[in-house]
């Protein structure tokens, strides 16, 4: 090692740009570092971070621990203290200070129903209460052999999902685990005990932000305030300048709760976000949210990685059960409820496997406590459905367990079931009036004052403080997160209070007012469970005729409705007509942005999509079986187990088996892999498969011969040629081929007729494919220092795509051989096309960047193309080309000037048009004869009148208006 390790980091980081041949602009842009920052780590006069270290170490392909390694020498102060060498000396010892005071605050989790007689028992220590679960990132495959965007998702464990990111918004929906997710980054960042995969985050200070207790505050906290705005009993002692010199260099900032923050208040909370990443750049930010609080993207421009929670998997049940019944063990007052609780997680293991119901309720951490604190309470026997659950967990928490136990109450109070759920209701209902999930300890005490005069048997066993004392200790349910203020437990307890409220006291016009707020969906699921048979008909009726009238939330409204039916346990017959018709305008989806919307409803939507694919078209296939793999758990997989086996006999590039193969990533891979994959593969047909996971890459061998196949991660060389069928092998995409050295195994392959590349950092040439007949080939994402003279050593090539950055400024010098009929242009090349002419047999082009007038000239001059697709133009520019046959269009503009095709495209027998939400006027076509249109993007068209049935097709199609008188 050089005695200077600085310059050795730096020298190391210089060489592997210089192999890499990345330039500072290119390497900047792969790590998404700032240019300051890349600068000085590579000129060695700063020590940058550890996050620099890893993010650099990613952008150039290599191993961050020796370079970390480096970086550690570097810095003389141990990583454990996670300070650089200038932080000044009297800010350590209150920064391990504040360490260990995250350790044991979050060190901790809640286990629901161990040992509610004494309720410090109902703790268990994070490391043996944790589970890891699956987050989902959500990405794009990109297929030169199709137009289609076919969107999938890529699932790891927690720790290996966020391995590498340095900002993530988490998306769980209740009770999924999100917040212990957060609790356990808390406590392994603060005691340095992360697993290796997050080795970017070592020595990072954390600070845990609950949102419901930083809003209900007043204006959200200035760096100096965190401490003070999250109750910390340190921040009377916080050193000046210690949070901002923290969140400079090393913070983890855990920010939980976006749906707990009323609506008209998230978009100020964004910019205070927004506001601290501006002003500290190195910051580490993992933000949670309900799915359906925040749209798609909502932090992606402040370089935010969407990851959503999984719901557990029947394994992840299966260890869940085992911990907590260990937990509960530990607990266990003798030997014989020692071997009692044996017992029962033997059966409970078996029941929940047995019973599908179960099963589907048994997919968050927290129902799956809830069922095995009942198990264990009614000694084996269980609740059905949703709503029966929560009703004798609720019985259970209140009152059931003191009075069979024969607990003597130290505060000498003990209420009813029915009161104790009467001032809970109380509460619960102005948290949710108030859209709020915590409130003052005041307040609450005031609520419950106001109820004692009508509740004398209540008021005689005490005041409203003895009686909130009583509730936070006994119940189960509420608690108190800081000294003054108070909150349930969980957010579906409060729901399902606070929506007993409302029915009793008939606030349903309240209920429908709040009805498209993302945060008021299960309180009016829980209504319609709990409302009498009139009452919940006219709930539903009220959210039809809403829908009806605002197009803006009808979707949602009419779904939620239908989501909603199956609550209810009587209803009117033309009720139930009028709410399934309206559904059936939405259901089944035909496109992927409706089925994400389903999706974006919850498990519930599940019940309302088709169990068949008889009658349904191929767009409403791939939708429902989207739809169901977004949502994932067991009773989705149920569903698609169901739905594949109808759906037609597998053929090529079919939509509905490239979904089901896109859904593979949601589930475990060889159960997927053998009841659902399998059946759809013949000897004559295979859909192509994409693999992201080595379990996926294991279970290969279950559905050969492999035809059409995808790799997506660090897979060498040796393990994609391992997993392939040479003599059936067509067509091979390798997606973040990091790993991949060369393309030596393709030789391998004989009748492979398409292969495309992207973001194959270590592959700079295609020297090793010189000589073969390879017909079809793909460059996405190629490095800097990529030779492109080596496509000359494909005689048989005839399909290029190059999305990639090219290093001419036009085409004169590509190197591709001259019998080219297909070439396909991104929209970053930064090339112009001139030269283009040199391709003379080209019959399709596909460009993405806006042509010039000598661009124009020379495609014209291409004496075979009949098929041309732009991205942005200007028709205008366009000359007469009266060979052009297929002409594929999208642009946001509104004034495309449509009405000049038929003078520069008179013969044009196809046009495809992506509007994206404009409306095409198309009148200005209906001279050009035989014209058929495709549109997309848009739900309308001016003029179909003027051209024969069928000549138009629109995508998605277009749903009938819903109709009918209200009820």
């Amino acid at each position: 090692m050089n005695d200077d390790p600085l310059a050795e980091l730096s020298m190391r980081l210089r060489t592997l740009r210089t192999q890499r041949g990345l330039s500072m602009g290119g390497l900047q842009q792969r790590s998404s570092l700032r240019k300051t920052t890349v600068s000085q780590a590579l000129n060695g006069s700063r020590v940058p971070s550890e996050a620099t270290v890893v993010a650099l170490a990613q952008a150039l392909g290599t191993q961050a621990e020796p370079l970390l390694v480096l970086r550690q020498h570097a810095c003389p102060a141990p990583v454990d203290q996670a300070a650089p060498r200038s932080r000044p000396q009297m800010l350590v010892p209150f920064e391990e200070r504040y360490r260990r005071y995250v350790a044991d605050q979050y060190g901790h989790l809640t286990v629901v129903g161990l040992d509610l007689g004494r309720p410090d028992r109902g703790c268990w220590p994070l490391d043996a209460a944790y589970l890891s679960l699956e987050l989902a990132q959500a990405s794009d495959d990109w297929q030169v052999t199709s137009e289609r965007e076919i969107s999938s998702a890529v699932v790891r464990r927690a720790e290996q999902a966020l391995s590498g990111q340095r900002r993530v918004l988490l998306k769980g929906l209740a009770g999924s685990g999100k917040t212990a997710l957060l609790q356990w980054l808390a406590v392994t960042t603060a005691t340095n005990t992360l697993p290796e995969k997050l080795a970017g985050w070592h020595g990072r200070t954390p600070f845990v932000l609950p949102l419901r207790t930083l809003i209900r505050r007043g204006p959200l906290p200035l760096p100096h305030e965190l401490l003070g705005a999250t109750g910390s009993p340190l921040a009377g002692t916080q050193p000046d300048g210690w949070a901002d010199a923290v969140l400079s260099d090393r913070a983890l900032l855990l920010v939980d709760g976006v749906d707990e923050v009323p609506q008209e208040h998230r978009q100020a909370t964004r910019q205070w976000l927004e506001a601290l990443l501006a002003a500290y750049e190195s910051l580490h930010v993992v933000v949670t949210t309900r799915p359906s609080a925040v749209p798609e993207g909502w932090l992606a421009h402040r370089g935010f990685t969407e990851l959503a929670v999984r719901p557990m998997s029947a394994a992840d049940t299966r260890v869940f059960i085992s911990r907590w019944h260990t937990a509960a063990r530990q607990n266990a007052g003798n030997d014989a409820e020692h071997e009692h609780l044996r017992e029962l997680e033997t059966a409970l293991q078996a029941t929940v496997r047995a019973q599908r119901d179960l099963s589907q309720l048994s997919t968050t951490p927290l129902m799956c406590a809830l069922i095995c604190a009942l198990h264990r309470e009614r000694r084996g026997h269980l609740p059905r459905g949703r709503m029966e659950l929560y009703r004798a967990a609720l019985s259970m928490l209140l009152v059931r367990r003191d009075h069979e136990r024969g607990i003597r109450l130290p505060d000498g109070i003990r209420f009813t079931e029915a009161e104790s759920t009467r001032l809970l209701q109380r509460l619960a209902y102005w948290l949710i009036r108030n859209q709020q999930t915590e409130m003052d300890r005041a307040t609450a005490l005031a609520l419950l004052a106001d109820a004692l005069p009508a509740m004398p048997a209540v008021a005689a066993q005490g005041t409203a403080e003895q009686v909130l004392e009583h509730l936070i200790s006994r119940t189960g349910l509420l608690r108190e997160p800081t000294a003054d203020t108070v909150d349930f437990v969980h957010r579906t307890f409060q729901d399902y209070l606070g929506a007993q409220a409302a029915t009793e006291i008939r606030d349903f016009p309240l209920l429908v007012n709040h009805a498209h707020d993302d945060q008021w969906e299960d309180v009016i699921r829980m209504a319609v469970a709990h409302a009498r048979p009139q009452e919940a008909a006219a709930l539903l009726t009220d959210l039809i005729n809403r829908g009806d009238q605002e197009a803006t939330h009808q979707p949602r409204l009419h779904l939620l409705a239908a989501a909603s039916l199956h609550y209810a346990t009587e209803i009117d017959p033309a009720v139930r007509n009028l709410v399934e018709q309206r559904a059936g305008t939405l259901l089944p989806p035909r496109s992927p942005q409706e089925a994400d919307q389903l999706a974006g409803l919850g498990p519930g939507i599940l019940d309302l999509l088709p169990r068949s694919a008889h009658g349904l078209h191929g767009d409403e296939s791939s939708a429902v079986i989207r739809t169901a793999a977004t949502i994932g758990g067991e009773q989705a997989y149920a569903v698609l187990q169901q739905f594949a086996s109808t759906l037609p006999p597998a053929r090529q590039n079919s939509s509905p088996d490239h979904e089901l193969c896109a859904a593979w990533a949601n589930f475990d891979a060889q159960e997927y892999a053998r009841d659902i994959l399998l059946p759809r593969r013949t000897s004559s047909q295979s859909p192509g498969l994409t693999v992201r996971t080595r379990e996926q890459a294991d279970t290969l061998q279950l559905l050969h011969p492999i035809r059409q196949i995808t790799f997506r991660g660090d897979f060498t060389a040796k393990e994609i040629a391992s997993h392939l069928s040479p003599e059936h092998t067509r067509l091979l995409q390798i997606f973040e081929g990091q790993e991949l050295e060369n393309l030596q195994f393709v030789r391998d392959l004989p009748v492979l007729n398409s292969l495309s590349l992207s973001g194959c950092a270590r592959i700079n040439h295609l020297k090793d494919l010189a000589g073969l007949t390879l017909p079809r080939l793909g460059l996405l994402h190629a490095p800097e220092s990529f030779c492109f003279e080596s496509l000359a050593g494909l005689p048989g090539l005839t399909h290029l795509s190059l999305y990639t950055i090219l290093p001419w400024r036009n085409l004169h010098r590509l190197a591709a051989p001259e019998g080219l009929s297909s070439l396909a242009f991104g929209g970053w090349i930064s090339s112009s096309i001139t030269g283009i002419t040199r391709f003379p047999r080209l019959s399709r082009l596909i460009v993405n960047h806006l042509l010039d007038e000598i661009e124009w000239e020379e495609i014209a001059a291409l004496p075979h193309l009949t098929d041309l697709c732009l991205g942005e133009c200007d028709l205008g520019k366009a000359p007469h080309m009266p060979s052009l046959q297929r002409l594929s269009l999208s642009s946001e503009r509104s004034d495309l000037r449509l009405g000049l095709l038929p003078d520069h495209f008179p013969n044009l027998g196809h046009l495809s048009l992506n509007c994206r939400n404009w409306v095409p006027d198309l009148t200005l076509l209906q001279e050009i004869s035989g014209l058929r249109i495709t549109l997309s993007n848009t739900q309308q068209a001016i003029g179909l009148n003027a051209f024969p049935p069928g000549a138009v097709r629109i995508h998605p199609r277009p749903r009938t208006p819903p109709t009918g008188p209200p009820v």
